[in-house]
């Protein structure tokens, strides 16, 4: 069991199967960024065995994501492998959308449970803006194919920037409650490569939920142990919107997640400064109980929060890209 010091057990691993992306988001990654050399990242194999060991220490789900993941050759014999893990009750990813509209029903056959896309703009220009690059229409074709595919109802991740994008809070929230698509915006976060964060650009919570209700009134759902957002029912029954608040309201008191990147690095929180390295040991012929054994060591040690606002806390080594949505 992966029982970590102060009573936390992971159940959630996500796992990155590339670094790659074919978009720049400001708040992810570099705009000119240095891919991971391809000797370094894990085959499917590989990463299989690793979730596989992960799920005989108790997680219960996994989520693919990237980088952007679509863009891993044949990610559906990748979901596959993972469905036939023993003891995996759920496969989900993560994707920009992008490229969704020609793999969904492949990904579908597959055996995949979940699907989440990440939409921060439904305006081209805004999109453009935090994404570097075009592709608003694309990731709504590959939301409608999703759908089509039999995945739904979807969920849609938004990060929230001050002077960006938060003035388009209610139009997505009503986008949304149009659809059927519930949309979760998520506080920005220092996890990006060019070193932009600051105060001054984070949305808080407590100012989307007042952006969001002013114009269509909802209620705070009670939350589940673990869950990353927080629900609100709109009054009308017309779907709900949840708020993802990493920095103003973290959820490490609950945090039952873990994360494996592309090239094998365990670990244990996605603002960890560095991780465990699995490639290594894997690759030199390690047996199943010796990496059990380091993914135990290393959630052991995990600390009770990431810090962010504090004088202790220091950025993670890696951009999000690197480490994985």
């Amino acid at each position: 069991m992966l029982r970590d010091g102060h009573g936390r057990i992971a159940r959630k691993l996500r796992v990155s199967v590339t670094d790659r992306c074919d978009l720049r988001c400001v708040y992810c990654m570099p705009e000119r960024p240095v891919w991971l050399p391809r000797a370094e990242i894990l085959d499917y194999e590989e990463l299989g065995r690793l979730a596989a060991v992960a799920v005989a220490e108790g997680v219960r789900q996994v989520r693919v994501t990237g980088g952007e993941p679509l863009l891993r050759k044949d990610l559906d014999r990748f979901v596959g492998m993972l469905k036939a893990v023993p003891g995996l009750e759920e496969v989900a990813l993560t994707t920009n959308g992008t490229r969704l509209a020609d793999q969904a029903a492949a990904l579908r056959s597959a055996g995949l449970d979940r699907v989440t896309v990440s939409l921060d703009s439904l305006e081209p220009e805004t999109f453009k803006a935090m994404a570097r690059v075009d592709g608003v229409a694309d990731a709504l074709r590959g939301m409608d194919a999703a759908e089509a595919a039999g995945f739904g109802p979807l969920k849609v991740n938004c990060v929230v920037m001050r002077g960006v994008n938060d003035a388009q809070l209610g139009d997505l929230a009503e986008w949304g409650r149009r659809t059927g698509r519930s949309l979760r915006f998520i506080e920005f976060m220092p996890l990006e490569g060019d070193k932009i964060w600051s105060r001054s650009l984070l949305v808080p919570a407590a100012d989307i939920v007042n952006a969001v209700t002013a114009r269509f009134p909802a209620v705070e759902r009670p939350g589940a142990a673990g869950a990353t957002s927080v629900t609100y029912d709109y009054a009308d029954g017309r779907g709900s919107f949840g708020v993802i608040a990493s920095v103003t309201r973290a959820f490490c008191a609950d945090c039952d997640r873990i994360r494996l990147t592309a090239d094998g690095t365990f670990r244990t929180c996605l603002f960890a400064e560095s991780g465990t390295d699995l490639r290594g040991p894997l690759r030199a012929g390690a047996s199943d109980e010796a990496l059990a054994g380091l993914m135990r060591s290393a959630v052991a040690a995990k600390g009770p929060g990431h810090l962010i606002g504090l004088p202790s806390f220091h950025r993670p080594d890696r951009a999000m890209n690197a480490i994985g949505g």
